[in-house]
């Protein structure tokens, strides 16, 4: 499997990239992050040459809720669980964070005495990093063995289509948008990977080992990043930062540093505009990939 990894598309670079891999056939697109605009992809199809064919993944989930209510109530419940857990992780997150940077702040005359502080409060945030992800892998797996989602009746019909046109296809591309939605829906009918994966914004995270939130200029001010749930671990060793000068603030060096002693060992990428990154066997990034070292600032990958 090849995987490209692009910037975020505001300015598209998706036809250049498409054009220079020289694929035939059909390319399967998945947009189901824009969840109801899933179906407004004229230009997405224009992008690829007119070639585009779209696993309608969000609409099969709704066909799927519908006609399976049983299934439909335990989602919801799960759906709901899930949140519970999310806001759980951030109260304690909250706690973890603040002993951190209280621990990073205090003075004090002997270094190695506050740098084994900091290593522990660290080593606290990682933990709780790890506990909730470890939780979300635990509530998600308990669920499909009860519910078997992919086994029903509603649900399977759609894993057969979407594998037939996988199949058949040179390539696949997947946008960005919501990315829980993404998740679930690539997880429920069983989407596989071909032979060249082109992704960008929540489509890229989606393929990565770990899915981190991240937005520290929303309206209501900086919010801690988030460990949302295991991706589908197809770009492994990778945090993946799409709008990364957008949404996070950069300049701030200690803050990024925090950011990347979470992700480790996984490299932060940065993905500005008009990137992309041809990956290598297991995820390796390209020399000239923007990565966060440990030090907070974003330098290119010798």
């Amino acid at each position: 499997m090849r995987v490209i990894v692009l910037g975020p598309q505001r300015r598209p670079t998706l036809d250049a990239v498409v054009r220079s891999l020289e694929l035939s056939g059909p390319i399967a697109t998945v947009t189901a992050g824009w969840q109801e605009r899933e179906p407004d992809d004229a230009e997405f199809d224009a992008l690829v040459g007119g070639r585009s064919a779209n696993l309608r993944l969000h609409a099969r989930w709704q066909d799927v809720l519908t006609r399976d209510p049983e299934y439909a109530a335990a989602e919801l419940e799960h759906r709901a669980a899930l949140r519970e857990l999310q806001e759980l992780h951030l109260v304690q997150l909250d706690g973890a964070l603040r002993g951190l940077r209280e621990v990073a702040r205090y003075g004090g005359s002997r270094p190695p005495i506050r740098d084994a502080a900091c290593a522990d409060a660290e080593a606290v945030v990682r933990l709780v990093d790890e506990r909730h992800l470890a939780r979300v892998r635990e509530a998600r797996e308990a669920f499909e063995a009860r519910w078997r989602p992919g086994e029903r009746l509603a649900a399977a019909g759609h894993r057969t289509e979407v594998r037939h046109v996988l199949d058949a296809a040179a390539g696949l591309v997947v946008a960005g948008g919501h990315v829980g939605v993404l998740l679930h829906v690539l997880r429920l009918f069983a989407v596989g990977a071909a032979p060249v994966v082109i992704a960008w914004s929540a489509g890229a995270m989606a393929l990565t080992e770990r899915v981190l939130l991240f937005h520290d200029k929303a309206p209501h001010g900086p919010a801690h990043a988030e460990f949302l749930d295991a991706g589908l671990g197809w770009i492994p060793g990778c945090v993946l930062l799409p709008h990364a000068r957008r949404r996070l603030r950069t300049d701030d060096t200690a803050r990024m540093a925090e950011l990347v002693g979470r992700a480790a060992p996984a490299r932060c990428v940065v993905l500005d505009d008009g990137v992309r990154l041809d990956l290598g066997e297991r995820g390796a990034l390209p020399p000239g990939a923007r990565t966060i070292g440990p030090d907070g600032r974003i330098g290119d990958l010798a």
